[in-house]
């Protein structure tokens, strides 16, 4: 058995959930039980019952701290750039990049439609926080592009959101090795504000920097 994990009384749900989520990117997801994650943190399997009644639950909450990280890395990344539109547009694609390829398990259980519930409160506030940034990003390419309805402007966070998630997707699954845009290749934040806008924002930008 692996070895148990020690935590303080009364903070159990905290403990199986670091458990489970070390379990499922050394293991996989579908190896992941309650009982397999119990027995790593050392109590009995039914133990785990009253903070995650079924697995279900547990992928939940683990889809939740997912998102809430998820949210740091791309917040953590447009802070540390500067703060014109391609340069926040482009840091937002490299903390979503970042995080895939950091949590690859996590990231594919974070949207997935039928192991977590998507009427949980707590999974919708970080699904919404981390949807906020996206839709932050793209505001300035929407006003540049003379697109002002809200079906308009959604439509345009759908496909900056399906390109950075189809990057992420494409690189965890080792399709796109790292370095592989070549240098001075155009990318979508060349497209959506302009190329000489959007060069002339980043002039210190990498141009093999991942971008969404």
């Amino acid at each position: 058995m692996a070895d148990k994990t020690n935590y303080h009384h009364g903070d159990l749900r905290n403990a199986l959930l670091a458990a489970a989520l070390d379990m499922l990117e050394t293991e996989g997801l579908e190896t992941l039980s309650l009982r397999r994650v119990a027995a790593r943190v050392g109590v009995s399997h039914a133990a785990p019952a009253h903070h995650f009644p079924t697995l279900r639950a547990l992928f939940t909450a683990l889809a939740t701290i997912g998102f809430e990280r998820f949210d740091a890395a791309m917040r953590a990344a447009r802070d540390a750039a500067a703060h014109d539109p391609a340069s926040q547009l482009r840091a937002a694609g490299q903390g979503y990049l970042a995080f895939a390829e950091a949590n690859p398990a996590l990231f594919r259980l974070m949207f997935t439609t039928t192991r977590i519930d998507w009427s949980d409160p707590e999974l919708i506030a970080a699904g919404d926080a981390s949807y906020a940034q996206l839709a932050e990003v793209c505001a300035p390419a929407a006003e540049h592009l003379g697109i002002g309805d809200p079906e308009g402007r959604a439509a345009l966070e759908r496909l900056v959101w399906s390109a950075a998630h189809g990057r992420a997707h494409l690189a965890i699954d080792g399709k796109i090795p790292p370095g592989a845009e070549a240098p001075g290749a155009i990318d979508l934040t060349d497209l959506l504000l302009g190329r000489a806008m959007a060069k002339a924002d980043t002039p210190s930008s990498s141009p093999t920097s991942p971008a969404p």
